[in-house]
């Protein structure tokens, strides 16, 4: 069976200022074509389909052009939600939508329940793992603590019960929301941390086919079972070096895994340039960014004048401008901005801490931070629901 593994739409999401709908639009083009022109037997997208859980109009109507394209090609698609998506609101239609092969699986209690799809070798089950909120998925698995290992171990453990009960030789394949550890992140994901833990072990999802994955924006391979097919466009300036791809997944007789990269339109490459203001518009070496959208931090040691508009004279797509004087780290001058960054809530809430009383905060204390982080994020999540 061919598998065309996509997720992390993030329809409705802008880059900076720059609407990319019209980006997303030839994605969904380019995705219908690529299922034509590969023979593609079924079509995976593992969350994030919406960039937030009420999306504007315009990302709906182009969602509902992606499910009418699909389901004229008669290739069956199997969807789940992610933490952007509202899983109440994608799930809506659900059961109707089923007989057009679009499968939608947004329903944490449904985790062992597959869409069973055939082939010239038998069966191949396909398990939806929509994102399970640690919070608010806890007494459906029946879990003591509510940490996302717990959680999707508890799901896992119905996928294979279910799996064991299917005649021999079934494949399978998992579709999950998450971020498993040894994969990259990138700046342009949620965080997704409970209880100063964001990872699980890849080998949570031990015992099935393959294990179609989203969340992170990198295209990436953690092991030959188990990947991320990444964004299709980029989010975020992080994601500059990324390579924008869906995976091209073959499932032989008995379950083996052959992948391909195929990569994705790229409305326009972006470039991060650094110096100052002057040198990057004379540096013969940038000529290749002129088209980018770029993102500029400049070096000067004083700021100069009008440097957006300076720097837009050669590269008339700059969307981000940062500055970042040469000085010593420990300089009082250095912005509170360049401080902090790479730092998470719980580790800036321990510095304030350490400076405010000379120590930082015990063990006790700091279990007490990560409690309190991790309340304001669950009762966003519940919120996100109810809206």
């Amino acid at each position: 069976m061919r598998l065309l593994h996509t997720s992390d739409w993030h329809l409705g999401r802008a880059f900076h200022r720059v609407n990319l709908l019209g980006a997303q639009a030839e994605f969904i083009g380019h995705l219908v074509a690529t299922v034509r022109e590969h023979a593609v037997d079924a079509v995976v997208v593992s969350g994030d389909v919406y960039d937030r859980a009420v999306p504007p109009l315009a990302a709906v109507e182009l969602f509902d052009d992606a499910l009418h394209r699909l389901a004229g090609l008669g290739v069956p698609t199997v969807m789940i939600s992610g933490n952007h998506d509202s899983a109440r609101r994608l799930g809506v239609g659900a059961g109707l939508i089923d007989r057009a092969g679009i499968h939608l699986r947004t329903e944490p209690s449904a985790a062992g329940t597959p869409v069973v799809l055939q082939d010239a070798h038998g069966d191949v089950a396909f398990y939806g793992l929509p994102y399970l909120e640690p919070a608010l998925v806890k007494e459906e698995f029946a879990v003591d603590k509510a940490g996302h290992e717990a959680v999707l171990g508890a799901a896992m453990d119905r996928v294979r019960a279910d799996l064991a009960t299917r005649a021999r030789g079934t494949r399978s394949v998992v579709l999950a929301h998450a971020f498993v550890t040894g994969g990259q992140a990138s700046d342009s994901e949620r965080d997704i941390t409970v209880g100063g833990v964001a990872a699980v072990p890849a080998g949570v999802f031990d015992g099935v086919d393959y294990v179609a994955l989203g969340h992170l924006h990198g295209c990436q391979t953690l092991t030959e079972r188990v990947r991320y097919s990444g964004s299709p466009l980029a989010y975020s300036f992080s994601e500059a070096d990324h390579r924008k791809s869906m995976w091209l997944i073959d499932l032989d007789a008995h379950g083996a895994v052959t992948a391909e990269r195929l990569d994705c339109p790229v409305p326009r490459p972006l470039a991060r340039i650094r110096g100052t203001l002057d040198g990057l518009l004379a540096d013969p070496e940038l000529a290749r960014h002129e088209d980018a959208w770029v993102e500029a931090t400049l070096t000067d040691p004083v700021r100069p004048a009008d440097p957006m508009a300076r720097l837009t004279e050669r590269f008339p797509h700059t969307l981000s401008l940062a500055f970042a004087p040469e000085r010593a780290p420990d300089d009082p001058g250095v912005s509170y901005a360049r401080r902090l960054a790479g730092r998470s809530d719980q580790q800036i809430a321990q510095d304030f801490v350490a400076h405010v009383r000379g120590a930082g905060p015990d063990e006790r204390e700091t279990a007490v931070l990560r409690e309190a982080f991790d309340a304001v994020r669950a009762a966003d999540a519940v919120r996100e629901v109810a809206r």
